[in-house]
């Protein structure tokens, strides 16, 4: 079983920065933890993913900008976002991949926050 909230949304002006978060109660071992987003008429992508031992991967649109980092303390994915345009707006979805058993996994996901980014 698992649980993923996110928190952090809201609505911004084109260039301000948001911080997103997402706690994480699923039991390790991760395979990996994500944030994705979907914006209205398009297709869920991927923002930002840390797999398990590996440098975080970022779409190319949110390279250099936005940073995601996870606090394994306080079981807290974070998405720093920065330099906000408008085409970042969409609603966000956290999501994590733990693992169990010889070889089975189970994917988990948030309900989502939304980001709104005015020009």
């Amino acid at each position: 079983q698992g649980h993923l909230e996110e928190s952090g949304g809201g609505s911004v002006q084109a260039g301000e920065s948001l911080t997103l978060s997402c706690s994480l109660s699923i039991v390790p071992p991760v395979n990996f933890v994500a944030l994705l987003r979907q914006a209205p008429g398009k297709e869920r992508e991927g923002v930002a993913v840390i797999f398990a031992g590996e440098v975080p991967w970022y779409a190319d649109s949110v390279q250099g900008c936005f940073t995601i980092t996870v606090d394994n303390a306080e079981n807290t994915l974070y998405l720093q976002m920065n330099s906000l345009k408008p085409e970042d707006t969409a609603m966000y979805y956290c999501a994590a991949e733990s693992r169990y058993g010889c070889s089975e996994s189970a994917l988990y996901w948030g309900k989502g926050t939304q980001v709104t980014v005015s020009s």
